[in-house]
């Protein structure tokens, strides 16, 4: 670990108490049973009988459109939490303990364990920062209202109500996810909202204390590889980074944790597996693992700022560094960049009206010197740009019509016109120019190529920075595509070639390797069910937590791809 005072040898854990966790445990999921929602009057009671200042907040949203997914659409539930004052210091700094409560889990293990930690905590002296032990209702739309009203934002339209008691600036974070007594292994989550990392430290910190304990950690679900001289364990190494890869391209929150990272929180989700294994372990395990994580962030002097916080993980012990993966996309954009070169140099070639014989020509015939016509780009860059605002504001504008006039429910229609915009984006602007200006062909399309790979260039760019994973993929796909098209030669090759390679077909190429990657490969049509999906999540989750990758796709990347495809067409 990078950060001097969060070595692990100096902390002893003390917490012994499984079987009062597990006795909450059973209380709280017998009174959620019996009230048909989160037990607030049960938890505020309880967490005021071990000493904790207790609060609650109600919160409520309209989605967008209905969540099939979860079957939710007018959300309303009660947050809870105790904040446990620090007796060494004033209230300028935090720790939070969450656990997430939706409606198809209860995550009763995990109220029990934070409800036995909290009275294990009380009782020590040596807390520095608060500590925060918060329990949330409807999953990631409690967490996102409770850290809005904590910082006295609104950034996703949720409704809730004020915060009446506030701890210091929140300096780390745990989310625990538990689905029974006995564990075999805890798996650990990384990936936040718009590909956001935790600090490394963090991470490296949850495995030492697995290793103290002797607890099983995981990483993706998957055990580390253990022999690295063979060819299993780099294989192994391999299929964890890719996956990896696919999530913190999704942008997606992975986890409770994933909504604090937008407010410079470092944050895990820590999940219990049950499985088949032979060694299991109980919640005192799990307990002491926690404790040990609370007590060597209690020590920060300073945000976790040290190590790394751009990096890919092929196991829990080792990482690839943001100097060994980022020349691989810096390499791919130098392609685009070379090729606009040579287009500018062709295009300043033909306009001084030089010989074909009197220096190294293009490798295309081009007429006398001649204006460009760039008017006749005007309408396939606005046409194009206009597709991409339709892709993204008419699918939830039009909803509601598009229910009335079809027999689909709202979600359904969402999805149906997204697909139907973006598949008329394929007709509508390669014949568009031809309406302003008919001279020099030639120059016209190269002119309108080097704007294209000059925009696919910035955006690339630009998502490579702050989501490597997302920009890498979109650069591996659209890269050589986009260098290559032409409206000379095989038109039809390069049109498979462009669709192929086209942003909604990454996506579905995507889930299908995800599965695979899974060992829980998909058929044809469920990879189209799981597609049609997605698209909806996507989309819920932008209006919903403010994931950005919809808004990329379609106001971005969309329409840049649609200047290739006029480009192929150009005539």
């Amino acid at each position: 670990m990078s950060e001097n005072a969060m070595g692990s040898t100096m902390v002893e854990e003390q917490f012994a108490g499984g079987d009062r966790a597990r006795a909450l445990a059973r209380d709280f999921a017998a009174h959620r049973r019996k009230s048909g929602a989160l037990p607030v009057a049960w938890l505020e009671r309880t967490m005021r009988s071990v000493g904790l200042e207790v609060y609650t907040q109600s919160f409520s949203r309209k989605l967008p459109f209905p969540d099939e997914t979860h079957e939710r659409y007018m959300v309303s539930g009660t947050n809870v939490y105790g904040i446990l004052r620090a007796p060494r210091a004033a209230s300028t700094e935090s720790l939070v303990l969450t656990v997430p409560c939706g409606s198809d889990s209860t995550n009763s293990q995990a109220v029990g364990l934070l409800l036995a930690l909290a009275a294990h905590f009380r009782g020590q002296i040596y807390w520095a920062k608060d500590i925060i032990f918060l329990v949330t209702e409807h999953d990631l739309l409690g967490t996102e209202a409770w850290l809005e009203a904590y910082h006295d934002v609104n950034v996703t339209g949720m409704q809730s109500s004020p915060l009446q008691g506030r701890a210091g600036a929140i300096q780390a974070a745990v989310a625990l996810e538990l689905s029974s007594d006995m564990v075999t292994s805890l798996d650990v989550a990384v990936e936040g909202l718009n590909g956001q990392l935790p600090n490394l430290d963090l991470l490296n910190l949850f495995q030492t204390f697995c290793q103290k304990g002797g607890l099983l950690c995981t990483l993706q679900g998957k055990l580390q590889p253990q022999d690295w001289t063979s060819l299993d364990g780099p294989l192994q190494g391999l299929q964890m980074l890719l996956l990896m890869v696919l999530r913190q391209a999704s942008g997606r929150p992975h986890g409770s944790h994933g909504l604090f990272l937008r407010y410079r929180v470092e944050a895990l989700t820590l999940r219990g597996i049950n499985s088949f294994r032979q060694y299991k372990y109980d919640l005192v395990a799990v307990g002491k693992a926690l404790e040990g994580m609370f007590r060597k962030l209690n020590h920060l002097l300073e945000r976790l700022h040290q190590s790394f916080f751009l990096y890919l993980l092929p196991a829990l012990s080792r990482f690839v560094s943001i100097g060994l993966y980022m020349p691989a996309a810096g390499f791919l954009l130098l392609v685009l960049g070379l090729k606009a070169l040579e287009l500018w140099m062709q295009l300043h070639e033909a306009g001084v009206g030089l010989e074909p014989g009197g220096s190294p020509g293009p490798s295309v015939p081009l007429p006398p010197a001649q204006g460009v016509g760039l008017a006749s780009l005007v309408a396939p860059l606005l046409i194009s740009q206009a597709m991409g605002l339709a892709l993204y504001v008419l699918p939830v504008l039009g909803q509601h019509v598009a229910a009335q006039h079809f027999p689909v429910a709202e979600a359904e229609a969402v999805v149906l016109t997204l697909l139907a915009i973006y598949a008329a984006g394929l007709a509508l602007p390669h014949n568009t120019h031809r309406v302003v200006s008919t001279q020099a062909p030639d120059r016209g399309w190269m002119v309108l190529k080097l704007v294209a790979l000059i925009y696919l260039a910035l955006q690339l760019g630009c998502i490579v920075l702050t989501n490597f994973s997302l920009g890498f993929l979109l650069a591996a796909t659209m890269v050589p595509t986009a260098a290559l098209a032409k409206p000379h030669g095989s038109r039809t090759l390069y049109a498979v070639l462009l669709v192929l390679t086209s942003p909604a077909a990454t996506l579905f190429g995507s889930l299908f390797l995800w599965r695979e990657l899974q060992e829980a490969p998909l058929s044809l049509a469920e990879g189209w069910q799981l597609f049609l999906a997605a698209l909806a999540q996507g989309v819920l989750e932008h209006h919903t937590y403010g994931a950005l990758l919809f808004p990329l796709l379609s106001l971005g990347l969309y329409p840049c791809w649609l200047l290739f495809w006029n480009v192929l067409f150009w005539k």
